[in-house]
């Protein structure tokens, strides 16, 4: 499953050059994850409703062209790698209209409980990650 998420790029995040500061790129990727954790078939506060908790571990993100205030962009998520205990989202940004994307990244989390304890999601949630499963293998 690919997911879409519609972005306008605010001037609050904007820097001194009036470009989107790089900083904000991860807060997309959130809002972006977010997104894409609905589409699969639960909220993430369902999730940790439940007892589930994704804790970041990495962060990685490629800068090809800059975005300004009032862009429109889509963030198109997938999930790359999915394991009993981890999850990796990839992340492309693209500026509508145009097919390239400007920007590309990747988040890679733990699954834990709420204390943050890591666990075997096959073993504690198994209907969780046949959610996660079945979106992955959605393209």
């Amino acid at each position: 499953m690919v997911s879409k998420t519609k972005i306008i790029a605010r001037y609050a995040e904007t820097d001194q050059m009036g470009i989107i500061h790089h900083s904000v790129y991860p807060v997309w990727y959130e809002a972006a994850r977010t997104d894409f954790i609905k589409q699969a078939g639960m909220t993430y506060s369902e999730m940790e409703q439940a007892g589930v908790m994704l804790p970041l571990l990495e962060l990685g993100c490629t800068y090809k062209s800059s975005a300004y205030y009032e862009d429109e962009l889509t963030i198109c998520t997938r999930v790359t790698k999915l394991t009993p205990s981890r999850i990796e989202f990839g992340y492309e940004v693209y500026r509508n209209g145009e097919e390239k994307p400007i920007n590309f990244g990747f988040t890679k989390h733990a699954w834990t409980t709420t204390s943050l304890k890591p666990i075997n999601m096959k073993k504690h949630f198994p209907e969780i990650l046949a959610i996660a499963q079945k979106a992955a293998e959605q393209e």
